[in-house]
């Protein structure tokens, strides 16, 4: 009890007071006009995702994929297919004889998504329809065993978005690392033993830099931090025809070692740190970046993953951690995410 209630004659009534958040996706938005709500709280929103898959608790590529697909989904007026590669993705979202997703959606092999997705955008084309393809898979099934594939598709510019749900790591399989897995992370087969414990320094690849250097149509990175600019993105996309491609930054709790309430938070430090730059680029070249209003040093980022537990053991601190620093200064410089304003370029 409060010490104003304290005061309170006997028998005389407490109203308990609630107090809601505009910003929030739920009560909040109810609380203002129809025009001024996010298109969350629309009973008319679309859910090419629903309930019932068997992701984990606090998965961002769950979150990423139902936001993603959903504004494909609006920007085509449900016209749409989708290909998946094997991978988390696939399997929470599809146990025989269960399916979670709510539009035309095909099961490709690992490696082959983008082309497969390609013979179907093909097969639309022949029949005279003017039905829209996505494909989609997560770093494993992209950065590495779909990369030929991808492209491929990318130097035929076929008529797909890809989009990859980045987690840096094959996390359906047990954790083992991916050309998209950070320097020093452990993982199943990159384990924090050794004079360097965890992945080593000069491996991996960008493949947003790459499909940059395809000169395709459309390039973005996006994050579950700013699912806005997630859907605006993918409605941009979709607005254009032609090889695209977007990858989604998607914490995941099992193997960051993170708490499932830090997916958001994770991934907002990932950007604000420096070492997940958010872009779009059109035809070859870099045309908007998302500024970093606040930035913060990378160990508030790392700290709160157990994947990097081993760089804070001890009393003095990984060399490394300065590495990794040096990396996120580099990418906020390559791509000019710190000015004064803090305006988008």
């Amino acid at each position: 009890m409060t010490d104003a209630a304290a005061t309170l004659a006997p028998g005389e009534a407490v109203q308990q007071l609630k107090y809601y958040q505009k910003g929030t996706f739920t009560v909040g938005n109810r609380l203002v006009g129809e025009d001024e709500r996010s298109v969350q709280a629309s009973q008319d929103r679309s859910n090419a995702l629903t309930c019932g898959h068997r992701a984990c608790q606090g998965c961002g590529e769950a979150l990423g994929a139902r936001y993603a697909i959903d504004a494909a989904m609006r920007a085509t007026g449900g016209d749409l297919i989708a290909v998946n590669a094997t991978g988390c993705l696939e399997v929470f979202t599809t146990p025989y004889p269960e399916t979670s997703w709510q539009l035309p959606w095909l099961h490709s092999l690992f490696g082959n998504a983008a082309a497969v997705a390609s013979g179907v955008a093909a097969a639309m084309r022949v029949k005279g329809r003017n039905t829209r393809v996505i494909a989609q898979g997560g770093d494993g099934g992209t950065t590495d065993i779909g990369f030929q594939c991808l492209s491929g598709m990318f130097e035929r510019n076929d008529d797909v978005l890809y989009i990859c749900y980045d987690n840096e790591g094959y996390m359906n399989t047990g954790v083992q690392r991916s050309s998209a897995t950070p320097p020093t992370a452990r993982t199943a087969t990159t384990p924090a033993i050794g004079a360097e414990p965890g992945n080593v320094f000069g491996t991996g690849k960008s493949v947003p830099k790459i499909a940059v250097a395809h000169n395709i149509p459309y390039v973005a990175t996006a994050t579950v931090a700013d699912l806005h600019d997630l859907e605006r993105k993918v409605t941009k996309a979709m607005g254009i025809h032609g090889a695209r491609y977007i990858q989604i930054s998607v914490p995941c709790p099992l193997g960051w070692g993170s708490a499932s309430s830090d997916t958001i938070h994770l991934a907002r430090l990932a950007v604000e740190c420096g070492m997940y730059p958010i872009f779009e680029a059109e035809h070859g070249r870099v045309t908007h970046v998302r500024k970093i209003r606040r930035q913060v040093p990378v160990t508030d980022y790392l700290r709160r993953q157990r994947r990097f537990a081993h760089l804070f053991k001890g009393e003095s601190e990984d060399p490394r951690v300065a590495r990794l620093q040096a990396m996120c200064d580099a990418n906020i410089a390559d791509y000019g995410l710190l000015d004064a304003q803090g305006d988008e370029k």
